[in-house]
């Protein structure tokens, strides 16, 4: 790491206020010259930390720029991933207040339910399928606590990977007939489709993305434990979500959920 401890809590400081009041802050990586991935890490475990501590427990986690042009956007080659707690979670057909965020995005993925625990290094998609129980389709809210969405790698993994909440829908046991990289994802705003994206654009199959995942956690000594999921990165473009809108997402084979911003 490059950055003094102070200003590893300092720069935590400043996104746990951004959250909580709404209010985004300049880019990290401008304020803090030279700051790099391992920094950034750091950055989101102290948040991580905070938040056990006031009573929160991680439910899920989720993973990043899982997608070629957003890797390309970066400038990076592999993805990256924050941590889902229990108030994160938001009911199926539920209503969230636009003004409690900062710059609201939605996007179509793949929820996956482990009933075994998935620990790297080493661990593979047939790991993972043999350790899931139920995948589902799911929203991720993205909101970036950086002004305007500009951002570098170190600035979304400092800011928990731009997570802002997920709604999640029925769980369907993940069979061997479930090919989710062929599946299909459809996003709409209003009732109206605004982009669709196949399974394969998330590392070629979700599962594989998964995989990943586990084996990234392996170094901060973490796994994915049983009873937790998984976000597994979205089949579409991000699209901006305002006040009055209403946002559903479906996905072939898996059903669909939907959320209203008021």
């Amino acid at each position: 790491m490059t950055l003094m401890p102070g200003m590893i809590d300092e720069a935590a400081a400043l996104l746990a206020a951004a959250d909580a009041d709404a209010a985004p802050i300049g880019q990290l990586t401008l304020r803090y010259r030279g700051m790099g991935v391992a920094d950034a890490y750091a950055i989101q475990q102290v948040n991580l930390a905070r938040r056990l501590g006031d009573g929160r427990s991680v439910a899920g986690h989720k993973i990043g720029l899982t997608s070629k042009p957003m890797q390309t956007l970066l400038g990076v080659d592999e993805p990256d991933f924050g941590y889902i707690l229990d108030d994160m979670v938001v009911p199926n057909g539920s209503a969230v207040a636009r003004a409690r965020l900062c710059a609201p995005r939605v996007e179509p993925e793949v929820a996956f339910l482990l009933r075994k625990p998935l620990r790297g290094p080493g661990v593979t998609v047939d790991d993972v399928r043999t350790a899931t129980e139920a995948v589902a389709v799911a929203l991720e809210i993205v909101d970036s606590r950086i002004a305007d969405w500009r951002l570098t790698l170190c600035d979304t993994v400092a800011d928990n990977a731009s997570c802002g909440a997920v709604v999640i829908g029925d769980w369907v046991a993940y069979t061997d007939d479930i090919d989710l990289s062929a599946a299909r994802a459809s996003l709409c705003l209003n009732g109206t489709e605004v982009d669709s994206g196949l399974g394969s654009a998330v590392l070629g199959d979700p599962a594989a993305a998964v995989a990943w995942l586990a084996n990234a956690l392996a170094p901060f000594g973490t796994e994915i434990l049983a009873g937790q999921f998984v976000m597994s990165g979205s089949f579409t473009a991000a699209a901006f979500v305002h006040a009055g809108d209403t946002a559903s997402g479906a996905i072939s084979g898996l059903g669909a959920v939907s959320l209203t911003f008021t």
